[in-house]
């Protein structure tokens, strides 16, 4: 998948003297920290900004002065900086709320953003030990697996695969690509109701190369994971999930 160019600031090839004062009771690096503040303001979320030795020659210092600049912006989370990559204005963070009823589109929408989502994948696999354990099943039972890409006002927010136990709601895969892969539609169109979050675990890892590339994440910063069980209002398991967000936009907030 090709990513697209991160826009990029205005990037001055000579110094600006008038920006800062030497001499002035105030340091060096507060100063070139205010006047990049100043300009972080009128950058878009994502913008790739001056790398230190541009920096360095525009205010006419040395590179340890920028640093320190930097550290301090991102430290007030004005710009996060990546390994490798370079320093971006940040980015709009939705709070994603998991709660006993989590449901994507309810979640987005409640954080005043445009939920959306793309169908990758439906499909009958054997069960695997950990989605056997966690659904109650043996290990090889038929299972749904659905994986889904979700958006907030287009933007990829959450890359998930959920699984689900093939003899117990046969007709699933069709209420599925009916539904175009939308969890809570199909299940209802399979007989449950409703159902709620057992339990959650998270965790950070490292992004794999596809996880990147479709939630558009860097490979060197870390994803965050949830492992979920829900249940029906029986406490019957009927769902494992995986989910792995997109850390440069996403914060989990969890109400239980």
């Amino acid at each position: 998948m090709t990513r697209p160019a991160a826009p990029t600031s205005p990037r001055p090839s000579t110094p600006h003297p008038a920006a800062i004062a030497r001499g002035a009771g105030v340091t060096l690096w507060r100063q070139i920290a205010s006047v990049l503040e100043a300009e972080i303001a009128a950058l878009p979320p994502g913008t790739r900004l001056a790398t230190e030795a541009e920096l360095a020659a525009r205010f006419a210092v040395n590179r340890h002065t920028v640093r320190r600049a930097v550290e301090e912006l991102a430290r007030r989370g004005m710009i996060r900086v990546e390994q490798g990559r370079g320093s971006f204005t940040a980015e709009e963070t939705v709070e994603y709320r998991l709660t006993p009823r989590t449901r994507f589109s309810e979640t987005i929408a409640r954080d005043r953003r445009e939920p959306s989502g793309r169908l990758l994948r439906i499909a009958r696999v054997p069960a695997g030990e950990e989605v056997a354990a966690a659904l109650g099943l043996r290990r090889g039972a038929s299972l749904w697996v659905v994986e889904r890409l979700g958006l907030a006002d287009g933007r990829p927010l959450v890359l998930g695969t959920h699984y689900f136990s093939a003899s117990r709601l046969p007709g699933l895969g069709s209420a599925l690509a009916r539904e175009g892969g939308a969890i809570t539609r199909a299940l209802s169109a399979s007989g449950v109701a409703d159902y709620t979050r057992a339990s959650t675990r998270i965790s950070a890892r490292m992004p794999t190369p596809e996880e990147s590339a479709l939630l558009d994440h860097p490979r060197a910063r870390p994803v965050l994971v949830t492992d979920v069980v829900n249940v029906d209002p029986a406490g019957q398991p009927i769902e494992f999930g995986r989910a792995v967000y997109a850390t440069p936009r996403v914060s989990l907030v969890v109400e239980f």
